[in-house]
């Protein structure tokens, strides 16, 4: 999926997953610096889903699926 950000410049939108045991923020915030590992020109993120795993009534980890846009060069 393609989107214009305005000013002639094109983006590309890829979802991706990310997991943490501590919380929905730092699932985020792994996530993000993950894809800005592989993805240049990060420019933002939008949190698709969030969902928890839950064992013996309580919550031991947090899940995030974000659509992570980044701007294409060229």
């Amino acid at each position: 999926m393609n989107q214009s950000t305005g000013g002639g410049s094109v983006a590309r939108v890829t979802e991706i997953a990310a997991r943490s045991e501590k919380s929905f923020d730092d699932a985020i915030q792994t996530a993000v610096q993950r894809a800005s590992q592989t993805l240049r020109n990060v420019s933002s993120a939008w949190v698709k889903e969030q969902k928890v795993e839950v064992s013996n009534g309580r919550v031991t980890a947090y899940q995030v699926n974000l659509l992570i846009t980044f701007v294409l060069e060229g």
